[in-house]
């Protein structure tokens, strides 16, 4: 019997990077890695394209097996037996692995699916397949072969050097593996949309870091606390993720003391495009994120967001753009923001609201009303007032 547990970990869109195909499974190693870090002998390797965990018998699967599927570019999982690649060793350890199964769960039907990655092994895949059955139906005598909808599918992986069966494959979230593609600094409010797209992005490769903007005492410490929360739920997927705390009081009571007041919501908006850029430029993120989606709201009409836009020289990617509430608020739940999201605790964006706000405003309109503000000024007030803290998985401080 194996001293560890070995599982099969398939790496999805990865196999599609051709010559670029080694860097991204390093780095998803190096994912891996980091999910189970928090066990003691577990070994990650990679061999022929897929990649290998083997963990100690005391580890719970169940637990090997959340950790890794929660992994950004990890297509799926197995938990797996391996031997020889011999078709005696093979046929014994396959009926070893059914009868387990039959005792276990009192399976009756099942059905042999084989891949034969060795090329120079002399027997086929199909035959593998049809000779693995015919083993399994002389020496499991209460199984039948149903191959249109068994019990068990019983995969029989033939590499070079060793075999792999297991009966199936959990699902990960695909994606790239995070810091494969680039750095971005993500808008974060309390709400729905910015978790999510937080989310998307780090799915695509993307390592983020977040600025939060609040309004103390407007609002609350509650408030914030929220914020670090539904930062933790991210980084439950993405690994730790350096937040930007800043207080945007100060600037919008200067926007409410001398800009129309149906135009406060995009000023303060602008504020928070042109900080966040400062803060990204200095920390190397190559573009900003945001939670928006066209038309939600009059701050993200496609008027709105051209002037929002103009404000800054950076990117501005929209993960959300198209997509409508109903399907961010499922995206959220499948993520497990939505439940902190909808804790009613005010944010930033709800102090000094006008009633009417602007829904089709002109850029040059917009920046001839803050004519009167000190925009550098107010910038750097504001930058200096950051505070920055690392929040880890578990909703503390990394």
């Amino acid at each position: 019997m194996n001293e560890k547990n070995i599982f099969i970990v398939r790496c999805g869109e990865v196999a599609l990077k051709g010559g670029n195909k080694p860097y991204f499974e390093r780095m998803l190693v190096k994912r891996i890695k980091q999910a189970l870090s928090m066990f003691e002998d577990v070994e990650i390797y990679r061999k022929e394209g897929l990649i290998y965990v083997r963990s100690p018998k005391n580890i719970p699967v169940i637990q090997i097996e959340e950790r890794v599927t929660r992994v950004f570019g990890v297509a799926s999982i197995s938990q797996a037996v391996e031997c020889e690649s011999d078709m005696d060793k093979i046929g014994e350890t396959a009926v070893e692995y059914m009868n387990k199964l039959i005792k276990e769960r009192g399976v009756k039907t099942f059905k042999v699916e084989a891949k034969r990655a060795d090329k120079n092994f002399p027997v086929k895949s199909p035959d593998i397949a049809r000779k693995i059955g015919a083993k399994v139906l002389i020496d499991c005598k209460v199984l039948k072969v149903d191959v249109h909808d068994p019990d068990v599918r019983l995969f029989v992986d033939l590499r070079h050097d060793e075999t792999f069966i297991y009966e199936k494959k959990i699902e990960g979230l695909g994606g790239l593996p995070m810091g494969t593609a680039g750095k971005g600094l993500v808008l974060f409010s309390g709400g729905i949309d910015s978790p999510v797209a937080a989310w998307m992005m780090a799915k695509r490769g993307m390592q983020i870091e977040v600025i939060h903007f609040h309004s103390y005492p407007y609002t609350s410490e509650r408030a914030l606390e929220k914020v670090k929360k539904l930062v933790s739920i991210v980084a439950s997927y993405s690994g730790s993720i350096k937040m930007h705390i800043i207080n945007l009081l100060p600037i919008q009571e200067e926007i409410v003391k001398h800009c129309p007041e149906n135009e406060t919501t995009l000023h303060v908006r602008c504020f928070m495009m042109r900080i966040a850029e400062r803060i990204a430029k200095r920390n190397k993120c190559q573009m900003l994120i945001t939670g928006e989606d066209l038309g939600q709201v009059a701050s993200q009409t496609a008027e709105a967001l051209v002037v929002t836009d103009g404000c800054v020289s950076m990117p501005v990617m929209r993960p959300l753009i198209a997509m409508d509430k109903v399907e961010i608020m499922d995206r959220a739940q499948k993520i497990g923001t939505y439940e902190t999201s909808i804790e009613p605790y005010e944010d930033c964006c709800t102090v000094f609201l006008p009633k009417h706000p602007t829904t089709k405003p002109d850029f040059d309109r917009i920046m001839e009303s803050e004519k009167d503000l000190d925009v550098d000024e107010l910038i750097g007030n504001a930058v200096k007032s950051e505070e920055i803290v690392t929040i880890g998985p578990d909703g503390e401080p990394a």
